[in-house]
């Protein structure tokens, strides 16, 4: 019998055909592209994305805590919400940094806001350096806001100008101290800077008597003060104001950075001490820098913090005037805005709408 073979051509197989070493070349590189391209997504990009963050009612309790305790003065049941808002930050420090994909995904988000990180941080800042300045700014804004409460009540507190910090190769180093108490230059009872500033125009450049309290006793130090560029003498350092209140006023709150909880925590001061429950019941949020005048300042991610407020149930929001053109646009439904500059106007619309009065003719950030 004769071998039968099938009909037609014979095609060699895949194994025995020769191999186009350009296909070897094509697939290397497409690997190779596509892990580059996953590679480049992934790489760090130098932007900031600005998200709600939660929200904190100020005359409440976090992980049960008072986030505002007072003691040694007389205090009042309160109800209701004052709620502070803050802003989850993600990117434009080392070690906190995003992708792209996480940008595009900010971007497409109308929640969050996307900025170049140069308009969040200055170059150079490491996260040390941002968590550092924000403790600070906070605890600043515990002492301002409760001075600012005090002073909207009528109650009588003491401050002392402190040294804050003596730069290398200022008059004063190796001679005052950070956290020397300025008394007297000169014979002056020092109770303000512009004292300090006479002290030494008078002195026209000569040696003068700092009086300071270090240690809980008073000395005498004496600084020769340096010519500015401005044309003014100085001493060289830098100075803060320090209260000394009649009671003690404790913040319970706990990783929460940046001073914008100023009047929200001004207005709890105020509830706290005073026997009319202002707010009525009723959930009020709100944000804005306070000074010891009881002045209202701009914050950022005012827009994310109004989404926040209105998620976590509030119906009124107090904004600062100087934020104005970034509310108008971005006020979530249901969310009425309250525009205020003062902590005597936030507290005013609060105690109005808490009363149970309409509130709809307070000011409001408009256009234009």
């Amino acid at each position: 019998m004769s071998e039968e073979t099938p009909a037609g051509p014979v095609v060699p197989t895949a194994a025995a055909r020769p191999r186009d070493g350009r296909f070897s070349t094509m697939a290397v590189s497409g690997v190779l592209a596509a892990v580059l391209g996953a590679a480049a997504l992934l790489m760090p990009v130098p932007y900031v994305v600005e998200s709600p963050g939660p929200t904190f009612n100020t005359l409440g309790k976090e992980n049960g805590t008072p986030i505002i305790q007072i003691s040694g003065a007389d205090t009042y049941p309160v109800t209701g919400s004052l709620d502070m808002v803050t802003v989850r930050q993600g990117g434009g420090l080392p070690g906190n940094s995003i992708n792209i994909l996480e940008a595009l995904q900010g971007w497409a988000d109308p929640d969050k806001a996307v900025f170049p990180a140069e308009l969040i941080y200055p170059p150079g800042t490491t996260a040390q350096d941002a968590n550092t300045a924000g403790a600070a700014a906070m605890t600043s804004s515990q002492d301002t806001s409760t001075a600012a409460a005090l002073n909207q009540l009528g109650i009588k507190y003491t401050t002392e100008l402190t040294v804050a910090q003596i730069p290398a190769g200022s008059a004063s180093e190796g001679k005052l101290k950070v956290g020397d108490v300025v008394l007297a230059v000169d014979g002056a009872p020092v109770t303000d800077l512009s004292v300090i500033q006479q002290a030494l125009a008078d002195g026209a450049g000569k040696p003068v008597a700092v009086r300071v309290k270090r240690g809980g006793a008073e000395q005498d130090v004496s600084v020769a003060p340096t010519l500015g560029d401005n044309g003014k003498y100085l001493l060289g350092i830098s100075l803060q104001t320090v209260p000394t209140f009649p009671f003690e006023v404790k913040f319970g709150l706990q990783n929460i950075t940046g001073p914008s909880a100023g009047m929200m925590f001004a207005l709890a001061i105020i509830d706290t001490l005073t026997p009319s429950d202002i707010t009525g019941g009723k959930h009020f949020a709100g944000t804005g820098t306070i000074d010891p005048q009881g002045n209202v300042g701009a914050i950022g991610g005012i827009a994310q913090k109004m989404i926040g407020a209105r998620n976590s149930g509030a119906t009124v929001f107090l904004a600062p005037g100087a934020n104005c053109n970034d509310v108008v646009g971005h006020v979530p439904d249901g969310l009425q805005v309250v525009k205020v500059d003062t902590l005597t106007e936030a507290y005013d619309a609060v105690k109005l709408i808490g009363s149970g009065a309409d509130g709809s003719t307070l000011p409001t950030c408009t256009a234009g």
